[in-house]
């Protein structure tokens, strides 16, 4: 693989701040990253964010399906290019924006495995639609900054755990695969970074329109944090007479006195069941 910063400069480009493009430049690094999510030869994989091939050519050395979607037009012929020097040309590009992207369709009746070096200023974005996307994605290999990764495993009771914690954790497993350091990358970023591993449960414990009511608690819940949830279930998006909120934490068994963070994922659960008996229809 080619420098990232060696193929712009040749190109007159540069990585786009407002793009969140940090390149991976460590070719070491991203076959140790290949070689820990335990792709093989028959797996399909979705690549998000290929910039200029640097996870992109591993994969593609393993697995002759692959589908690579960047948004940055500016850099998908220096991709094609460097694909095609190591006769990789069986590489799908796509010129999109993920978070437009039809991710379903994009599958057909395969379960992919998701990679990709997110963009920094969108990676909560596009982990919340793999979420919703999951019943065709079977396992996900995803780069964030350090902190926000940390954020992601928070389990409760921590000032980390969060909204996405939650409703990560309700939908997948989550491991860390692989931390990666500021001098991984062009231009050097200012931060570190780590890859999560994502393993999708295969039986939700919701049907659809449930788990829109579960994800609508979560947010209601994490909304005014500070706030006990009788208050917060109050307020917000739900906005239930407290009296109402009062009574479905009590059916579920929680103290109305407690904050979100406090909360586990099966509470959250529990808690659905009572907005769904008492509070709001399926539908």
């Amino acid at each position: 693989m080619t420098h990232p910063g060696q193929l712009l400069k040749e190109a007159k480009l540069y990585a786009g701040k407002e793009l969140g493009q940090n390149f991976l430049s460590d070719t070491q690094v991203a076959r140790k990253i290949i070689e820990k999510t335990g792709i093989s030869k028959d797996t399909a994989v979705l690549e998000i964010g290929p910039g200029l091939g640097a996870l992109t050519i591993p994969i593609a050395q393993v697995t002759s399906n692959v589908i690579a979607v960047e948004k940055d037009s500016r850099l998908i012929n220096l991709l094609r290019n460097e694909l095609s020097i190591l006769d990789l040309n069986h590489v799908e590009i796509i010129n999109k924006d993920v978070l437009k992207l039809d991710i379903k369709a994009l599958a057909k009746d395969k379960k992919l495995v998701v990679i990709g070096n997110l963009p920094y200023n969108i990676s909560s974005q596009i982990l919340f639609k793999l979420v919703e996307d999951r019943a065709c994605v079977e396992r996900a290999f995803l780069m964030f900054q350090k902190q926000l990764a940390a954020r992601i495993k928070a389990t409760p009771g921590g000032r980390d755990y969060s909204r996405l914690s939650a409703v990560v954790q309700y939908a997948s497993t989550v491991s860390r695969v692989i931390d990666v350091g500021p001098s991984c990358f062009f231009p050097r970023p200012d931060v570190d970074s780590t890859i999560l591993g994502f393993e999708f449960f295969s039986d939700p414990d919701f049907d659809i329109r449930q788990e829109k009511i579960l994800f609508s608690v979560i947010k209601a819940a994490f909304s005014q944090r500070r706030k006990t949830l009788k208050n917060s279930l109050a307020g917000g998006e739900l906005g239930f007479e407290k009296s109402l909120a009062i009574q479905m934490l009590e059916a579920a068994g929680i103290d109305v006195k407690r904050r979100a963070e406090t909360l586990s994922v099966d509470e959250f659960k529990n808690l659905t069941r009572s907005v769904l008996t008492l509070g709001l229809r399926e539908d």
